[in-house]
This record gives C-alpha cells, structure tokens and sequence, in this order.
C-alpha cells in the first residue's frame, strides 16, 4: 500500500517492456476480477477463474477487500512497487485488505500451477476511498 497517486506509478526499469507497458495502461483499472457478478450499495462481488498459464492484468485495489480462493494452486503477482510474489493457495484460504484514505495497491496475477485458480474478491464500496470505475 502506498500514498503515492496510483496514476503516476512508473514500472520498475527492469521488468520486461511488455510488463511495464500493461501496468502503465492499467493504472486506475478497477477491475479485480474476471466478471463481476454482483453489486449492491454496500458491496460489489467478483470472480475470478485463471487456467494453468492465465493472467490477469495489472488493476488498482482501493477499496477494502477480501478475497478467499475457492481451488488452490500457484501464482505470481507483480506489484507496483516492484516486488514480485509467489504464492500457493489451498481452497479457502482468505485474506482481508484495508485502505487508507489514499491508499491503493495494483498488481498483476498469473496461474504458474497446473490447476484452475478461482477466487472470490468482495470489495466494500463504504470504503475510505472512492471505488474505482469498472465499466
């Protein structure tokens, strides 16, 4: 999480251009997930479904979350602030997120396992910030 605008991130010099290009494209990108399945006024439900090889591009987190993996597997994310994240999930795992008034985090995630990843992401829109738009 940081303070810094996430319009003006800048990816770091030695990620390859492609990489450096999407995250530059994607900065504000509220989408965190493959469809969205619902909204409400308190909440908006996602879904996201990665095959073995997939990705998901870079989007921006500002609202609070969390997310709990319906399959487990592997995968990697890309952060903003340059570090790189390998993680394996086991079905229900969960995390919650929270956001400062300002705070934002953008990632990337891609399925390094050999399994379907699928996850469950509720953002609350009562959040500090102001929800992202995801049209």
């Amino acid at each position: 999480m940081t303070t810094t605008s996430y319009a003006t991130v800048e990816a770091p010099l030695d990620w390859p251009e492609a990489l450096r290009a999407d995250l530059h494209a994607s900065r504000g990108n509220g989408r965190v997930g493959s469809r969205l399945v619902s909204q409400s006024d308190r909440v908006r439900v996602w879904h996201l479904s990665l095959r073995p090889g997939e990705r998901i591009g870079f989007h921006t987190h500002v609202l609070d979350y969390f997310w709990t993996a319906v399959t487990g597997g592997r995968a990697r994310s890309h952060y903003a602030d340059g570090r790189v994240a390998e993680v394996t999930y086991d079905p229900g795992d969960t995390k919650h997120h929270h956001f400062a008034t300002g705070d934002f985090m953008m990632h990337d995630l891609t399925n390094i396992g050999d399994t379907e990843l699928v996850f469950t992401t509720v953002e609350f829109l009562d959040s500090a910030n102001t929800p992202l738009d995801v049209d």
